[in-house]
């Protein structure tokens, strides 16, 4: 049997990242993220890899069907598998103590994955002068600490395009430079999810870096010819009013090719989360416009256009596309943690339901299969999602980064 390849993964979210190299066999050695539930949704899903390593998914299944307690479940597994997410911030105080954690396990560490939070760069709403005074663009910094340390064979860097035009493009130079200071060989693409198999146009940059006498340059990932659309990812999932849900429920009809090929049904039969929020009357005849105008022509709702009884401020030219609908014969539009706020900018295609999406639709638009369970309310579950990295695109990295560092040994 093949050694496995170990990694470290750092600011890791929810564990989408992850979850594509768990796929790909390698081992997460340690996860290292701030939100304290996005690390429970970390641990359950860590502990739904051990119980499957185990053959032993049905206690997994009766806990996030709501039959078991989160003590039963937890007290089921090995406490190294829980204790290997790490809930802290990284900073210059704590960043000591996270290495002795991680060192505890003694295994060598073959790669590291993560990207630090990504509002500073992003475009929705952040000033120039903001970035520049902004700590967390310098998280890169700690990044390069982990490596520093461990001294991994090659990381995957994961940000939003706004990371290579922040401070005119300085910014980014810094991050390539501190890198190669370290004895990296940094290079970078921007990558679309659309292109490896999720329903959403989603880009994203990622910088790949080899240790220097090893260095294969920017790997080729391998691209999803046919492309899917977001009905293809909601089909089998059953009609919800506003503010209905179902912590869990049955599927409408048996698996379609999107569902099967990328096993987002992955062999359970019963589906979870499908939950809506709640709108008001004034919200729900906006929706109705909006899917109207959208499937009757493509055609998007400003603002300005909506009957005057319908508008709550006077402000018509700024944020005027607030009100968006999904585009069911398509991709989706990118998926970002707003979504926890207000549902406006996610509208569902079908008038028949006329609503919001819900937290498991949210979760199909960014590639996570039905088996994983997002841990909080409603809201952190979306937040969780909008900030994740897309598990197919992330398993098409690792399949190649495996395949490049088993050259390597």
């Amino acid at each position: 049997m093949a050694e496995k390849l170990n990694y470290i993964d750092l600011f890791a979210g929810a564990s989408g990242m992850s979850e594509g190299f768990i796929r790909e066999g390698f081992e997460a050695v340690a996860h290292i993220e701030m939100n304290s539930e996005a690390c429970q949704t970390i641990k359950t899903r860590a502990a739904y890899h051990y119980l499957k390593s185990q053959k032993n998914l049905d206690l997994y299944y009766q806990y996030i069907k709501g039959e078991t307690s989160q003590d039963v479940f937890f007290n089921a597994i090995p406490s190294q598998i829980l204790d290997s997410v790490i809930n802290i911030e990284i900073n210059d105080d704590t960043i000591s103590g996270i290495f002795e954690k991680i060192k505890k396990s003694g295994k060598k560490i073959d790669l590291i994955i993560g990207g630090p939070p990504c509002q500073a760069y992003s475009l929705l709403g952040r000033h120039q002068e903001d970035i520049e005074n902004d700590p967390r663009n310098k998280l890169y910094i700690q990044y390069g600490r982990f490596l520093n340390e461990f001294k991994p064979k090659a990381f995957v860097f994961e940000n939003v395009p706004g990371m290579l035009s922040a401070n005119k493009g300085q910014h980014f130079k810094n991050l390539k430079a501190y890198f190669r200071r370290i004895g990296y060989e940094v290079y970078h693409d921007t990558l679309n999810a659309a292109d490896y198999g999720v329903v959403q146009a989603r880009k994203r940059i990622i910088i790949v870096g080899w240790k220097k006498e090893k260095d294969f340059g920017f790997p080729e990932f391998e691209k999803i010819v046919k492309q899917y659309t977001v009905n293809d990812a909601f089909a089998d999932l059953p009609k919800l009013k506003p503010g209905e849900g179902f912590k869990k429920t049955d599927y409408t009809q048996s698996k379609n090719e999107y569902l099967q090929k990328f096993e987002l049904r992955n062999g359970v039969d019963f589906v979870t989360q499908h939950i809506s929020r709640p709108h008001n009357t004034r919200d729900l005849a906006i929706y109705k416009t909006a899917i109207q105008k959208w499937n009757k022509g493509k055609e998007r709702l400003k603002y300005p256009d909506l009957p005057d009884e319908l508008k709550t401020h006077k402000n018509e030219t700024s944020f005027t596309d607030r009100y968006k609908v999904v585009d069911g014969l398509g991709v989706a539009h990118t998926v970002v943690a707003h979504i926890a706020k207000d549902g406006h900018y996610y509208i569902h295609p079908d008038e028949t339901q006329c609503r919001s999406i819900s937290v498991r639709e949210a979760a199909r638009l960014q590639s996570f299969p039905d088996d994983f369970y997002f841990e909080g309310s409603r809201s952190a579950a979306f937040k969780q999602i909008g900030n994740a990295v897309p598990p197919l695109m992330a398993n098409a990295i690792a399949k190649k980064m495996k395949e490049l560092l088993c050259q390597k040994k």
